[in-house]
Formats: structure tokens, sequence, C-alpha cells
């Protein structure tokens, strides 16, 4: 392994949402490049490289290892947010899993309702049902982007708790607080969304108006 970590844009797009002198939680951390890369570099004083499965977390504390990095960085077997505690991080990276998913990993948290918390999300299917699940249980979208990484296009939410529930329309469910019409990774994303939505009008005519919306906003 080389002496430096280097991180995809859609890593570095995830550590970039994380606050200086933040501890942190990765959640599905597989080689612990994240809590690593944001450890060594100063970003985060500790972290917690979570994985509900031992392989991963066997390659993550290799690499922790590899990089004498024991005193920041500790390994927990756990399922989502099940084996951490609430004092335990400030910040918590949960990315690289389906939407609904992270959805159920939030919902199954008390604590994720600690307004003090932030949560940088990082859905790679379905992102619709994961927003759809932040407005409608009081999470605010602080700030949305896009990156390119490995010639796939994904969006990453930093979101916080703050008890309000969010009126939307079913076409913010798949843009949320992206600017398509500014942002080159905006539109990338916006134009996958709109090929997905197309392909259910087949089954669906509702699909074809939402489509219709997003291609409007391009």
């Amino acid at each position: 392994m080389q002496n430096k970590i280097s991180l995809d844009q859609r890593l570095r797009m995830c550590a970039g949402f994380v606050r200086q002198n933040a501890r942190l939680a990765d959640i599905g951390t597989d080689h612990a490049y994240l809590p690593l890369w944001l450890c060594l570099n100063g970003t985060c004083p500790s972290a917690i490289a979570a994985d509900i499965n031992p392989d991963p977390l066997s390659r993550g504390q290799a690499a922790i290892m590899n990089f004498n990095a024991e005193h920041l960085i500790s390994t927990r077997l756990s399922n989502g947010l099940e084996n951490i505690g609430e004092n335990e991080a400030d910040d918590f990276v949960i990315a690289g899993m389906g939407g609904e998913l992270i959805a159920t990993i939030l919902d199954s948290c008390a604590y994720a309702k600690n307004s003090e918390k932030h949560f940088i999300l990082q859905p790679m299917t379905k992102s619709e049902i994961l927003i759809k699940y932040l407005f409608d249980n009081g999470f605010e979208i602080l700030k949305q982007d896009c990156c390119t990484a490995a010639g796939k296009c994904y969006t990453v939410l930093l979101v916080c708790y703050s008890g309000k529930k969010h009126e939307y329309t079913q076409t913010e469910l798949y843009c949320a607080k992206l600017q398509p019409s500014v942002k080159s990774t905006h539109r990338l994303f916006t134009e996958k969304q709109i090929t997905k939505l197309e392909k259910q009008a087949k089954g669906d005519a509702r699909y074809a108006e939402i489509a219709k919306k997003l291609r409007e906003m391009l």
C-alpha cells in the first residue's frame, strides 16, 4: 500500500462535507480509506470505521495498522448505527449503499434526530426514496452536490435533523437542491434520473410527467 491515501471523487466529496474537528463514524467503511484520509490530514481527531461484515472490517484494520493509525481510528462490527453510541461521533458518513438502506439505517437510530449531528449520505441507487424519507421525517438537506467517479455520476447529501417536515413536489424528490442548469455534474445526474423515469413511464404514465418537468429544469 502507498504511504499516502488516495480517494476517488465520490469519497473525496463525502470527505469535503465533514466538519473540521468532528469525530467521524464511517458506516460501510470497507478499506477504511475515508477515515484514514480525514484523520491523517487533520480534519478529524478520531474516527470509527464500521461495517456489517467482518471481511471488509479486517481489510480496514489492516490499512489502519499499515498507517500506524490505531490511536486515531477504531473498527467496529455494526449493522448500520446499532453499535455506535450517540456520544462517540459528530459526523456520520453513510456511503456506497442504496437509498432505501440508508433511510432504514437513519430510521433505526434514535439519535439521528439529534440536530447537532451531521449525516453525509451517498446513495448508489434510489436517491429519490432517501430524499422522500428525509423530507417526510424532519431532516433538512443543508447541501447537495454531484461528482463523477469511474465513469458514473453520484450525488452526496449533507443533512441534519430540524424537526420541520418539508412540503415537496414529486420532481423535487429527484433533484432536491441540485442546480442542473448551472452545474454540469448536476445536469449529468439529473439526465440520469430522467432516463430512469422515462423507462419507468412505460409502465406508469405518472413518471413521464416528472421526467418532463425535470427536463424543463435543464
